[in-house]
């Protein structure tokens, strides 16, 4: 497959997220950026020495280990190397392993739900002596 059509495989794979869509930020087609609906990136797709590459988020225990597992996943490319991986797509890794770790990526550039202090009209007690009632 060419360098092309993987590039295109794989926006259409990023865009069956939900609110995922295409960016170009640097004024450079080599680089899509595939982000969420709240703006965050969660792949960056680019053509590197031949490769298609894309740069995935990561925690950084599960990006030991992809690098532990894969040859071709590396520390991120131009990005915080605890925290992103590059996989090199040379055809070692399967496809299902590639969507498995944009996936992942993408569950960590949503929002953070707030805290639900407030259930049923109650404060939850966060010092362990006991809930009041909110409604005075």
């Amino acid at each position: 497959m060419t360098v092309k059509a993987l590039r295109e495989k794989w926006i259409t794979f990023c865009k069956t997220f939900a609110g995922a869509y295409e960016d170009y930020p640097f004024r450079d087609e080599n680089w899509t950026m595939m982000r969420a609906a709240n703006k965050k990136t969660f792949a960056a797709i680019y053509e590197r020495g031949g490769l298609l590459c894309i740069n995935v988020k990561c925690e950084p225990m599960q990006a030991d280990f992809w690098r532990e597992v894969y040859p071709a996943v590396i520390p991120g490319y131009h990005m915080n190397k605890v925290h992103w991986n590059t996989i090199l797509l040379d055809g070692s890794i399967e496809d299902a392993a590639v969507e498995e770790m944009i996936a992942h990526s993408y569950g960590l550039v949503q929002p953070k739900r707030p805290e639900n202090r407030k259930k049923a009209g109650k404060t939850v007690d966060i010092t362990g002596k006991g809930c009041y009632n909110n409604k005075s």
